[in-house]
């Protein structure tokens, strides 16, 4: 075999593994943004919408030929992504554009009529994570039904889910939990894109009074249901300051819901978001010990003690696990923290974390969850068990409606 065959096998078989992923802002502009041409555009976005050159979709439609890019609106943490998690946002002007940016996370988390005036159609283009409480998807609905009450068409320019196509985990939300971090009756771990998500919502009737709006989804091209971030090809953008890298996406889910408690540190405050657990109290080689001999599928845990530098335990020295995800693909991803938290009731009995925290944070765990339902059955016996039919209950039959959805 020559060298030259050898480097022709080489290139045909990196090409094959490695076929881009275009997201559905990269086939908009392949398009020349045709859908658009002649139109009014409201942009819903935030530092995420980027092509794989990391240009923004707000710069892209700014200087798109035809297209008459009117305002932006901007989801939580805003729309360059210069505000923190929770902080109320006001409505402002963009200094690079000059345009109107709306705050979708202030005084309404909803556009209103006179937000959307003079719009021709609606643009939503956001990288999102897959889990439930990440409040995006809540400010997608939201935004698809003033679309929908405004008569006014919306586009989903689609991207991956992070945690794949396939995994989906956790309870659907309950009657009297509907909030801004479960806004709809979805798992926790909800396994579809962006898109797909749009046209379940607006399929299933699941937006306010059942309306639905002019919808379309701009597809990706290239991806699978089975592909990592990381088999996408494409760069990841922080899509908020916790979320540092698309890993990070993964571990959201396995800390997310326990932290809103606000008594265990998860990393956010260190270097780590959401791959910790710990607290002031933990012995962190005797918690890795249990937690290793239960051999989870994909995961490990390792002893950790580190001082957060701002949120739970600020300044203070505290002891746990860092959670090392060795096989994203089977690990037991939101259950995670249930099973540390079964745990350390084992080696510190009545130390009840539910107990100790304000109540308002319990009553953000409940609304996490979807029901409180959640926290009453595990704190009966402190074992990951008596959650189980709850946690995986309600998804064959959503799996199934889902599929009906899915654009891939």
């Amino acid at each position: 075999m020559t060298i030259l065959t050898v480097i022709h096998i080489f290139i045909v078989t990196c090409t094959l593994q490695g076929q881009p992923v275009e997201t559905g802002l990269e086939v908009l502009v392949k398009s020349k943004f045709e859908i658009l041409k002649g139109k009014k555009v409201g942009l819903i976005t935030n530092p995420t919408g980027v092509n794989r050159d990391l240009q923004s979709c707000i710069d892209l439609l700014y200087n798109a030929p035809g297209v008459k890019l009117t305002a932006l609106y901007g989801p939580e943490h805003g729309v360059r992504g210069d505000y923190t998690a929770g902080e109320i946002i006001g409505s402002a002007t963009d200094p690079s554009t000059g345009l109107p940016v709306y705050s979708l996370y202030g005084n309404t988390r909803k556009p209103t009529k006179e937000m959307l005036k003079g719009i021709d159609v609606l643009v939503y283009d956001i990288q999102d994570i897959g889990s439930r409480s990440y409040t995006y998807i809540s400010t997608l609905g939201l935004a698809m039904e003033a679309a929908a009450e405004s008569n006014i068409p919306f586009i989903v320019l689609d991207r991956p889910n992070p945690l794949g196509g396939f995994r989906m985990e956790g309870p659907l939300v309950r009657e009297g939990f509907i909030s801004f971090v479960s806004q709809y009756p979805i798992p926790y771990v909800h396994g579809m894109t962006v898109g797909e998500l749009a046209l379940y919502l607006n399929g299933e009737g699941l937006l306010e009074n059942g309306v639905r709006c002019d919808l379309k989804v701009i597809k990706m091209n290239g991806w699978k249901r089975d592909m990592s971030f990381e088999d996408t090809g494409l760069p990841w953008v922080p899509s908020s300051p916790h979320i540092p890298h698309a890993v990070t996406a993964c571990y959201y889910p396995a800390t997310g819901i326990t932290g809103e408690l606000y008594v265990a540190s998860i990393g956010v405050g260190y270097t780590l978001p959401f791959q910790m657990f710990a607290t002031e109290w933990y012995d962190a080689d005797s918690l890795a010990r249990n937690l290793n001999s239960l051999d989870l599928p994909g995961v490990i845990f390792r002893p950790v003690h580190y001082k957060p530098y701002y949120s739970v335990s600020q300044g203070k020295m505290v002891h746990g696990v860092q959670i090392h995800l060795t096989d994203i693909r089977i690990a037991p991803l939101s259950l995670i923290q249930f099973y540390i938290l079964q745990e350390a009731w084992k080696l510190w009995p009545g130390k009840d974390i539910f107990a100790i925290c304000e109540k308002a944070r319990l009553d953000m765990f409940d609304k996490v969850c979807g029901t409180d339902q959640v926290r009453i059955l595990f704190t009966k016996t402190w074992r990951v068990d008596s959650i189980i039919d709850m946690w995986t209950g309600d998804i064959p039959a959503f799996r199934t409606r889902a599929g009906n959805y899915f654009l891939y």
